[in-house]
């Protein structure tokens, strides 16, 4: 007896994920994480619910994995075989991810959330600061293999540092960055890198700071 191809459940159509997923980051940027719904979702995508609840079991579980599936795979850190290559390099990834027409909506909206919402919070952390910060550490190691930096640089420091300046101009400020910024950004970041190396885990953040680009605020 010939098998028939498994259905329903069994199945997840990638053309399907995607509409889901482009409806997700729509509604999202659109109505903020409060009026999203499931329901709403689906009728964006053109598929009924069940479609929805057949990858997550909820509203939060939806959100998080595709924005997280979205950030992460964004979080490309180059090897320019320089520690100034590869910070300014670094600036250029984190500008196209923070100006992103829709994520730069949902950024901040995520932000005011996971302050209300612990549980949003701890996945935001966990899906999305904590995989960025772990692929940007190898670029400070280097460095400090190199020579470029001393050998006590505070690294989780480090990482805070790279990410703070562009979110604090964009999201914080709403000021665009002009021409020669990203330049002058990564110049001055070297300087105060290479100024001070403290010892020991930096134990201060916030919570928009740890959702951007790392972990759990102290």
């Amino acid at each position: 007896m010939t098998r028939r191809t498994p259905t329903g459940a069994a199945v997840l159509q990638p053309s399907v994920t995607r509409a889901i997923t482009e409806a997700v980051l729509d509604e999202w940027a659109e109505q903020g994480y409060g009026r999203l719904s499931m329901e709403a979702v689906a009728k964006r995508a053109g598929v009924g619910k069940s479609a929805l609840y057949r990858r997550w079991p909820s509203k939060q579980e939806m959100a998080m994995s595709v924005i997280s599936e979205f950030t992460v795979a964004s979080a490309t850190v180059p090897d320019t075989g320089s520690l100034r290559g590869d910070v300014r390099a670094l600036l250029d990834v984190l500008m196209e991810w923070m100006t992103h027409p829709r994520f730069r909506r949902i950024l901040p909206d995520l932000v005011a959330e996971a302050a209300r919402n612990p549980e949003l919070a701890d996945a935001s952390i966990a899906m999305i600061g904590t995989p960025r910060r772990e692929r940007a550490r190898p670029m400070f190691e280097r460095a400090i293999e190199r020579g470029e930096l001393p050998p006590d640089t505070d690294v989780e420091l480090a990482l805070d540092l790279v990410a703070a300046p562009i979110y604090w101009r964009l999201t914080v400020r709403g000021v665009e960055a002009g021409p020669g910024y990203l330049d002058a950004l990564a110049d001055t970041l070297l300087a105060a890198l290479r100024a001070s190396a403290p010892t020991g885990p930096a134990r201060w953040g916030s919570r928009a700071g740890s959702i951007a680009f790392g972990g759990r605020a102290g």
